[in-house]
């Protein structure tokens, strides 16, 4: 049985379209009394079998980088695995902190932590363009840089320091996939849009692409659009990239004070506490 922290969410309906820690988040929110629809509009999957990924790790332990780019917590912590189940853990490690670690955001900064590393940087828009600035400012020309991507790998970091002279090792961990329950997805979209949920959380820009992409297909994107300026659904951010891919759409977000799942959670409790 869940206990009750509080029941600023009892009576509430919330959607979390999320893939990654859905289950955490879930069990976070009905502690708050809130009944949760899971409805993910894509999934995970891991490449930690992948020989590609093995082979590169394997030449960046023979040839460490002079430069790594961490761009999400959970593609750091896939490749240590991956390499711990390879038993080349302690020489990846040893690598990367030879290195000068640049990291997309507080999440990645974490998991670069968590494997006992560090960073140099810190990009505090969690965007890649932000590393890629900065990155450039103090010059790639002839470095080794190993670039650890998110799911869709779209982020453009391989192209624009390979044209500014570096050698990039370009590694993929996972990627996203279809979601796995699409009936799921598609009853979640039209309850948002029919005034059957009180807010749908979101916690990666692609995650609320396809989530919206969906809606659109459903038709009933623009009923959500009403909703939420009407103040009737919220819609909620971990940060500001995933906000991003809201905004982009001309729907208004509620964004989380920290870019952590449990300040997202704590937001929305926030939020419809003040309401009753």
């Amino acid at each position: 049985m869940t206990t009750l922290l509080s029941g600023a969410l009892a009576g509430r309906t919330v959607i979390t379209a999320v893939d990654r820690r859905s289950e955490e988040l879930a069990s976070a929110l009905q502690r708050h009394g809130a009944r949760v629809v899971p409805a993910a509009a894509m999934s995970t999957i891991p490449h930690v079998d992948d020989e590609t990924l093995l082979e590169r790790t394997r030449a960046l332990i023979a040839a460490p980088p002079d430069a790594t780019v961490v761009l999400t917590g959970v593609g750091m912590r896939g490749w240590l695995e991956a390499a711990d189940a390879a038993g080349l853990g302690a020489d990846l490690r040893a690598a990367l902190g030879a290195s000068r670690i640049h990291s997309r955001g507080t999440k990645a900064h974490g998991a670069v932590r968590g494997a006992g590393l560090d960073s140099v940087y810190v990009a505090t828009s969690e965007t890649a363009a932000e590393l890629g600035d900065e990155l450039l400012s103090t010059g790639v020309d002839g470095l080794r840089i190993a670039v650890q991507h998110h799911g869709s790998g779209d982020d453009g970091l391989d192209e624009l320091l390979t044209a500014h002279g570096a050698e990039v090792i370009s590694l993929t961990v996972y990627r996203w996939g279809p979601p796995s329950d699409p009936a799921a997805l598609t009853r979640a979209v039209e309850l948002a849009g029919a005034g059957g949920a009180d807010a749908v959380l979101f916690t990666s820009a692609p995650g609320a692409t396809g989530w919206l992409d969906a809606a659109a297909r459903a038709g009933t994107l623009d009923a959500v659009r009403e909703r939420a300026r009407a103040g009737a659904l919220v819609l909620a951010s971990v940060g500001p990239v995933t906000s991003a891919a809201l905004t982009a759409r001309d729907l208004p977000v509620l964004e989380a004070e920290r870019a952590r799942t449990g300040s997202l959670v704590r937001t929305v409790v926030q939020h419809f506490a003040a309401l009753s």
